[in-house]
């Protein structure tokens, strides 16, 4: 009697929990309508050019609104969308990626991961959905470049430091162990001389940053992904 009861009690935590997971996929699926409307009205006005650099993430990568500009003349398009985790790039992916056929992508997601919930998520369960993103790119697209920016160590989170850090070495490895990845660490360009984080780039939230502070964005990233499209521009599979 006693097993019957934890079995039908353990069943109806199940399904609550499940019923509650998918009320929330469900709000966040439809969080996420207005970009992707956006997406599409912005890809029927004026096409986007396939084989290009595509940046995807969170946004920290949304919000880099000069973000065209200031990698020109790069091809570079911008399709993050706002408050999306790591399951979201996952969830997104055929919208997001396939239709732009990249050659390069430019990833940055986690740090919404991170900051969910009453305590941060295992940084281990968050990389395995880098990885399996960069996996499914690989498998669809043999060759395409991946650079994956570090999470931020915002103001706003401090007391997740320790998560932040553990993630971006899991990436980090990750990056250094396989063909075309490329790990770029952000944080130092976010700093003062005494290792504390600029508030004078971040807005009010301690999060998002404001929009000269990009600067500091294009300055670490650009030489990455310029030379990376080099290397893709003179590859003998990109000249066919």
């Amino acid at each position: 009697m006693k097993i019957r009861l934890t079995l039908a009690l353990f069943l109806i935590l199940s399904g609550c929990l499940f019923a509650a997971d998918a009320a929330e996929a469900a709000k966040r699926w439809e969080q996420y309508g207005p970009s992707f409307k956006a997406f599409a009205e912005a890809d029927t006005k004026n096409p986007p050019r396939k084989g290009g650099i595509l940046f995807v993430g969170s946004s920290i990568f949304r919000q880099w609104a000069s973000v065209a500009d200031d990698m020109a003349p790069l091809p570079v398009l911008n399709r993050a969308f706002g408050g999306s985790r790591t399951g979201d790039q996952l969830a997104r992916y055929a919208q997001v990626v396939p239709p732009y056929a990249p050659k390069v992508i430019v990833y940055y997601c986690g740090s919404n991961d991170l900051k969910a919930g009453a305590t941060p998520e295992d940084p281990a369960a968050i990389f395995g959905r880098v990885r399996e993103f960069s996996e499914r790119v690989q498998k669809a697209q043999p060759g395409t470049r991946l650079i994956y920016v570090s999470s931020t160590r915002a103001p706003d989170r401090v007391s997740r430091w320790e998560q932040v850090d553990h993630f971006n070495a899991l990436v980090r490895a990750y990056c250094a162990a396989t063909p075309h990845h490329i790990y770029v660490d952000i944080n130092p360009a976010l700093i003062d001389h005494n290792g504390h984080p600029r508030l004078d780039l971040y807005k009010d939230d301690k999060l998002h940053f404001n929009p000269a502070s990009y600067a500091q964005f294009t300055a670490v990233i650009k030489p990455v992904l310029q030379r990376v499209w080099n290397e893709v521009a003179a590859s003998p599979v990109s000249s066919r």
